[in-house]
């Protein structure tokens, strides 16, 4: 430590002058370079004037609410009165916007308080934003209390009686090695998935109360969508076995995760208990597909032969039961509804993992087709098209449509996912039929 900046922190800090600082007005220089430093984007440190600067005007700058974040990393937490205040003036200071509530989860800010903020900032989010951002989110969850997620685990297990995903969650043991009974309650679902709730109710916590963890869980329970999309963002994490050995405390924490959701899931009215056995019935549909991509793989033989091993055992409904299935929700694209793979479409393309192009039967009398891939990761691509889209809607937000048509990726392990296929169309057919490219 150095004690000179130490000593200079603490007088440029000295909370004597707290009283005074509240009248604190800045003139016209002073106030054009907090513009620019409250400008700054969420990447850019601040040097240790700029944070002086921003402190002896904090009051001020109470009614800009993008100065927040700034004011927040000039916080030393270490020092107790320090902290205290500024967590007095966090509750004093004009609301943040949803998006920019973001960066307080992010791994600079550890504070419980700070951090419940910034959920009670996303309670504001309706669903269609909150899972533009539900892969961060997700991500978001190693930086949160690890002992809070378990204690919340230990209080929901006292409470909650019925059948648990205790087996899936052991060490070692993959979604892709069991049966999907083992995770979710697999009753076969009596009525559709609830409709989807816009926004959290009124009378809901505007308070700090809920963690990011709860808040996740609390929401997915009212919308299929986000159900589905956290279920399978959180299992690859459980699955994760670089993770296992890297981290054993984050692997804990998401499988602790899972498990809450999987009690807040089963503790629900009927309706939420039929997402769950949903996501049961999904998971062992994946499971059937990779049990069926590893024969094809195995087979030997040129990729004619491949090929027609892959349509007769698509075709064989006793033994993968894949052609013919109850409705169930597509994990790719939730809203889409399948019941099974129509076998004599199916084909494999020309390359080293020889990935599956399959048509799916939609309960609409429709195809929806995709590319499903078996020993690829396909996280870092699920990211980059999550990216694409999401700078797609805010651009359209603001009135401007590149024209994009980003193509949907799930990874539903690290060995394997969905990829929506979209049909490629020659420039010369465009031009030949919209008369040019613009």
């Amino acid at each position: 430590e150095n004690l000179v900046e130490s000593k200079h922190h603490k007088l440029a800090r000295s909370l004597r002058s707290g009283p005074s600082d509240h009248d604190l007005k800045p003139n016209a220089a002073t106030r054009d370079q907090l513009n620019i430093i409250v400008s700054y984007p969420p990447t850019k440190q601040l040097t240790s004037e700029e944070q002086d600067l921003v402190w002896k005007f904090r009051y001020y700058l109470t009614n800009q609410e993008k100065a927040l974040t700034k004011f927040l990393k000039c916080v030393n937490w270490d020092l107790p009165q320090e902290a205290k205040q500024a967590l007095e003036l966090l509750g004093k200071w004009k609301p943040m916007d949803v998006e920019d509530s973001l960066e307080l989860l992010s791994s600079h800010f550890t504070n419980p308080t700070v951090r419940r903020y910034a959920v009670a900032r996303l309670q504001q989010a309706d669903d269609e934003d909150l899972l533009m951002y539900l892969l961060q989110l997700v991500q978001a969850l190693k930086y949160e209390n690890f002992d809070d997620i378990k204690s919340e685990l230990e209080v929901t297990k006292k409470e909650s009686q019925g059948p648990m995903l205790e087996s899936m969650l052991t060490s070692g043991v993959t979604p892709g090695d069991m049966d999907s009974s083992q995770i979710v309650s697999s009753a076969h679902p009596q009525s559709p998935s609830p409709a989807p709730s816009s926004k959290a109710k009124d009378g809901e916590a505007e308070s700090l109360e809920q963690d990011l963890c709860t808040f996740l869980i609390s929401r997915a329970c009212k919308n299929s969508t986000l159900a589905n999309y956290l279920y399978w963002y959180v299992i690859v994490e459980c699955e994760d076995q670089d993770t296992q050995m890297r981290d054993p405390k984050t692997h804990e924490m998401y499988l602790n995760v899972m498990r809450r959701f999987s009690q807040a899931l089963l503790k629900g009215d009927k309706s939420v208990r039929v997402m769950r056995s949903l996501l049961a019935t999904q998971q062992t549909f994946v499971d059937r597909l990779v049990h069926l991509m590893r024969a094809v793989q195995r087979e030997s033989g040129n990729r004619k032969k491949k090929n027609e091993r892959l349509q007769a055992l698509l075709g064989d409904n006793e033994k993968m039961n894949l052609s013919e299935i109850e409705p169930i929700p597509l994990p790719l694209e939730p809203q889409v509804k399948i019941r099974g793979i129509i076998p004599e479409k199916a084909t494999l393309f020309k390359s080293a993992l020889m990935p599956a192009k399959l048509y799916f039967k939609t309960v609409d009398g429709g195809k929806y087709p995709v590319i499903f891939k078996n020993g690829d990761d396909l996280r870092q691509d699920q990211l980059i098209l999550q990216i694409i889209s999401l700078m797609d809607k805010l651009l359209r937000k603001e009135n401007l449509d590149l024209k994009l048509t980003p193509y949907k990726v799930l990874a539903t392990s690290t060995k394997h996912g969905f990829m929506q296929f979209i049909q490629s169309v020659p420039v010369a057919e465009v031009l030949a039929t919209e008369g040019s490219i613009q």
